[in-house]
């Protein structure tokens, strides 16, 4: 994820502060890994020096000062860019889940290997429930449904590669 174009995207729908941006990131990417304030920070200034962004006199509200960023011509062009932009599919294959099968094919023994992917496999399981009775709770947004419907995309396919890899490693005979 790149959290300079999410927080471009942001700021596409008015000016903001840096704090209505990590409370809107963590509310609009539900189920993201929650941005850090110094993150936010970091990255408006990388976009304000980069003329993405541009920072308005400070205001105050009651409490201490708020710079608000204003998204630039430059930086919608930019965004725009990276909007049209396909990203590639991946190239290699990465995960820990990967990683963890071949370690223990190559340093333990198929037993191991088969027990982690039966543990593996139930925790996808039990995560795949949860998913899926939060898509039916009563406060789901539209932004929660996508979210959950993404990650449960993926613990899908990483379930499909589970039970094949499953079938390789143990034989018909152990499942």
């Amino acid at each position: 994820m790149s959290t300079a174009h999410v927080l471009l995207g942001l700021l596409a729908a008015g000016p903001r502060h840096g704090y209505d941006l990590k409370r809107a990131h963590d509310e609009q990417l539900p189920r993201a890994k929650p941005l850090a304030f110094g993150q936010v920070y970091a990255t408006l200034g990388r976009l304000e020096r980069d003329g993405f962004v541009v920072a308005s006199s400070p205001e105050r509200d009651g409490g201490p000062d708020r710079t608000s960023y204003v998204i630039t011509e430059a930086g919608r062009a930019h965004l725009a860019a990276w909007l049209s932009s396909v990203e590639p599919p991946a190239a290699h294959v990465t995960g820990e889940i990967f990683s963890k099968v071949v370690v223990a094919l190559l340093a333990a023994d198929d037993t191991t290997a088969h027990d982690y992917l039966i543990a593996q496999r139930a925790a996808h399981m039990r995560r795949m429930r949860e998913l899926t009775a939060a898509k039916t709770g009563p406060n789901a947004t539209t932004a929660e449904l996508i979210a959950v419907d993404y990650a449960i995309g993926h613990l899908d396919a990483d379930l499909q590669w589970l039970q094949t890899t499953l079938r390789r490693v143990a034989g018909p005979d152990k499942e």
